[in-house]
Parts: C-alpha cells; structure tokens; sequence
C-alpha cells in the first residue's frame, strides 16, 4: 500500500570516515573532485568536504584528537560515539552515515523519538571553514539523530544549518570529473524492507518503491535505496559479504557527471582503476574512499 509522504527531506551530506585527511584529500582529488581545506569540530574529529552544486557534500571525517573524541562520546555525543563504534567495528574507511537536510532538527527529534527510532540527545556546535579566497567562516549546525538498535553500523540524522556558511561556493563546487549532483546512495541488508520504517522516518517519506531486490525511497536529492546481496552484485558487482553480519551498511555512492565520456578519460589518464557497468563507470573503494564511486549521466 503506498501511503501518501508528508515533508521529504533532501539529503544533505554523507558520512564517509577515513583514517587520514591527507590521504582522502589525495584520493578524491585524483577523482577529480575539489576538495575544500581541512576543518576542526570541537569535538576531535576533522574533515575536508566535497561540495556539489545541487546543494549536497561529501564529508569525509577523520579523528583530530583521539582524547577528545573518546571524552566526547563519554559524555553522550552521538556524532561521535556512532564514529567511534563504526571504525572498531567496521576498519577506518568507509560510509557510515546520511544526514538529511532540514529547518527544523527539534521536530525532527521529536518524530524519532515518538517512532522508537531516536538515535540519542541532540548535539549543536560550531564550525571554521577556510574558503578559497583564503577568508574563513563560521557555520553553526543543530542535529537530531534517528537510529535502529539493529543495525550498528549506520545512521541517520537530520541536520539543520542555524548559521549557514556562504552560499557562494561556486569555486568548491567545480570539479573536474564533471560531477554535478548526488544521484543515489546505495545501503545493503540481508532483509532490506526490515529497516524500511528507520529509512522513510528518515526521509519523512512514506511513499517506497519495493522491488524483488530491496526497497528504494525518493528525496527531493538524491534516492537512498536498500538492496539485498543479490542486488548488490546484480546492479553494481559486489560480491556478497561472508557470515551473518545484519543491519544497514553504505556501499554505493552514485553521482550525476555532465559528461561520461569526459569523465572516464579524466579516470584513465590518472591511472585510477574503474570498470563500464550498465553505461556507468564503476571506481572500487580505496584507501581513502570507503565506498564504491559510481559515475553516470
């Protein structure tokens, strides 16, 4: 039954955590993409964003200070206490979560909460950003998280900018692989529609497209969908994982290129390693990108 969707969220960013700053930044830059400098939270992570002119980021997140961190988690920062607990579990590379946009984290918390699906208290912070002109800017964000028990090894949460940073980021969002918008993001699960009512609270979206393979949802940016093992090595050549191991994990990150053909000469002529799928070029993950990189028009 498709029952009628309420206020979707757009996504906003991806979590994407690394072991190092430095090498992320001399991945993604030999992808051709523009990564913007590096930036503390004060909370002891650190990252170096990528920005797309549909209005979405990657954040790749790297640990600035251990001490801090660990402190922070202790006195209940769900942000970083996610992060910790996904790089013992899971390595140091990798995708652990999807922030999704909006102008109202409260409410947000309070629809998690109510659905059984609150992923902790809400954390509000601020932030420097060095821009390319070399002046900097403070960004303030509030956060509500919406979590399932079951599965931890990803996130959600909604994130709201109370003091934007500058909207004219023309510079960072100009890149060279050609890539202009987040097309889809891909999570796997044995049982994808078991987390179906985490993914729509999320995306406050009731509306899903189900499939013999999983379960997709559509955002105003970007869908996020759901596949089992066998949609996972059927539409993008990942080979089943070995054991049991239950709940969401992120494998996929699809992205929108004005030109394939300018795109895929751009990954050749820099030696990065990619294969042609379904007219899409296909960039396994590398230290520094935890995820599969899918390029597409």
């Amino acid at each position: 039954m498709t029952v009628s969707s309420r206020t979707p969220r757009p996504i906003d960013h991806l979590v994407l955590p690394v072991s190092d700053l430095a090498i992320a930044r001399e991945r993604l830059t030999a992808l051709g993409f523009t990564v913007a400098k590096d930036a503390r939270h004060p909370f002891g992570t650190e990252n170096c964003c990528v920005f797309l002119s549909d209005g979405s980021y990657l954040e790749p997140l790297g640990i600035a200070n251990r001490e801090e961190c660990e402190e922070a988690a202790r006195e209940g920062n769900a942000f970083v206490a996610r992060d910790q607990a996904f790089r013992f579990r899971r390595g140091l590379d990798g995708f652990s979560g999807i922030a999704m946009a909006t102008s109202d984290a409260q409410g947000d918390d309070r629809r998690y909460t109510a659905a059984g699906l609150s992923g902790g208290d809400m954390l509000e912070f601020s932030r420097e950003m060095l821009l390319p002109d070399g002046t900097s800017a403070t960004g303030s964000f509030r956060l509500a998280f919406a979590a399932d028990l079951r599965s931890p090894d990803f996130f959600f949460f909604a994130s709201q900018r109370i003091l934007p940073l500058p909207a004219d980021r023309k510079a960072l969002e100009a890149h060279e692989n050609g890539v202009t918008a987040l097309s889809e993001v891909v999570l796997s699960e044995q049982n994808p529609t078991d987390f179906q009512y985490l993914v729509q609270e999320a995306a406050d979206e009731r509306e899903i497209e189900a499939m013999s393979f999983g379960m997709s949802v559509a955002t105003p940016r970007g869908r996020i969908t759901v596949l089992n093992d066998a949609g996972l090595e059927g539409f993008y050549g990942i080979a089943p994982e070995t054991g049991t191991d239950r709940g969401l994990k992120g494998r996929a990150v699809v992205f929108t290129v004005a030109s394939l053909p300018d795109c895929r000469r751009l990954l050749a002529e820099r030696g990065v390693v990619f294969t042609e799928r379904d007219g899409r070029l296909m960039v396994p993950p590398a230290p520094g990108q935890g995820a599969l990189f899918v390029f597409g028009e």
